[in-house]
């Protein structure tokens, strides 16, 4: 039974040096815009963390959590776009901002341009300071159609 458990332990809790470099990620910020000549003025976030988590969802989260997955997939894909500038990552980037947007029920009529950029959020001393390490052109998501 010990041996079972000594072989369980490390599955449970990871350990880690599991990874290469411990780093900030970054997150995706998004914009809609009515034209393309439009310079953005109110960026959301795309994705945020939930400012409070009951227990019963945290325990949820352990064994189903769909949500978390994406958006981990969408970090991966921002770290791949900063690296070498993949234009598959980007490719997502917009498939899922425009899927998050129809959900949200926008009218794309109004808004039917987005951009997005990629920011990296680090703490210096009681601040909270944004760099912004990406900016895409502007794409028409409207009908269904990425450009």
């Amino acid at each position: 039974m010990l041996e079972t458990v000594k072989l369980l332990l490390p599955v449970i809790i990871p350990s880690w040096r599991f990874f290469d470099t411990i780093a900030p990620s970054p997150r995706i910020e998004f914009a809609l815009l009515k034209t393309v000549q439009d310079i953005p003025d109110r960026w959301q976030e795309f994705c945020p963390r939930p400012a409070h988590l009951p227990i019963s969802s945290m325990l949820k989260r352990l064994f189903w959590n769909p949500h978390w997955n994406e958006a981990l997939f969408l970090v991966s894909c921002a770290e791949r776009l900063m690296e070498n500038g993949a234009d598959y990552s980007v490719k997502e980037i917009v498939k899922r901002i425009k899927t998050g947007v129809e959900k949200r029920g926008v009218n794309s009529m109004v808004t039917p341009y987005l951009q997005f950029r990629l920011v990296f959020v680090s703490r210096e001393g009681e601040q909270l300071q944004k760099y912004i390490t990406f900016t895409s052109p502007v794409y028409q998501y409207a009908g269904g159609i990425v450009s």
